[in-house]
């Protein structure tokens, strides 16, 4: 009965808070980010306001909801990647994928909600904060790749290992700056009218080049071990 009560609670939770969210979009969309307050939502969802900032306690996050799955996602990719294939390989595998499911996540959103970000600058800002932190994610998770390919030296002494030790923190530099430019790309593609079909057959080639550009700085950056 305690663990049925727990499942129950923890589901009446995550109606509660989808319910927020798609309430929260809703007024955003017909009346902007910046016009619409956390009281408006509330009484929408027909909550209390500190029911709303208990869900979410900053205003963007109820307009990027998938905030948390964004800044993991590239280093979830590197992390779940298969067994001797490289960051680069699981990344560029991973877009692919997002282009085919067109994924929200990697920008496919819709000219409304392209829009509403375009014209917030609070959102504008919030979407440069999230892509940093996407990339700080992303350098860690390269640098456990290093750690446990055996390929970070010993030696913490030798000017080598400096050299080594800021490695992960290019790589995620340019593949943060990679990612970042895609992302964009969906998003002048939505905001221009584009159908997200044509978008991903835009996008497909276009990554692909990129991608191509990175195999000589990254490619052979240490692969998987286990």
């Amino acid at each position: 009965m305690g663990t049925e009560s727990m499942g129950l609670r923890e589901s009446k939770k995550q109606e509660t808070r989808q319910l927020i969210s798609d309430h929260a979009t809703r007024l955003f969309l017909e009346q902007g980010f910046e016009q619409t307050t956390i009281t408006e939502i509330a009484n929408a969802a027909r909550v209390a306001k500190k029911t709303v900032t208990n869900y979410f306690p900053r205003k963007e996050d109820l307009a990027l909801d998938h905030h948390e799955q964004f800044t993991a996602s590239l280093a979830a990719a590197v992390a779940g990647r298969a067994e001797g294939e490289s960051p680069l390989a699981a990344l560029r595998r991973e877009f692919t994928a997002a282009l085919d499911a067109r994924n929200p996540v990697a920008g496919f959103a819709g000219p409304d909600f392209a829009r509403m970000i375009a014209d917030s600058p609070t959102l504008t800002a919030r979407l440069r904060d999230l892509h940093d932190q996407r990339e700080e994610a992303l350098a860690v998770a390269l640098a456990e790749t290093v750690t446990a390919t055996g390929a970070d030296p010993a030696n913490e002494t030798d000017p080598a290992t400096e050299a080594s030790s800021i490695a992960p923190r290019a790589a995620a530099a340019l593949l943060g700056a990679a990612h970042r430019l895609l992302f964009q790309r969906i998003q002048e593609l939505t905001l221009a009218g584009r159908p997200n079909d044509l978008i991903a057959a835009t996008l497909a080639p276009e990554a692909a080049h990129v991608f191509d550009l990175l195999e000589g700085p990254l490619g052979d950056f240490p692969t998987a071990t286990v």
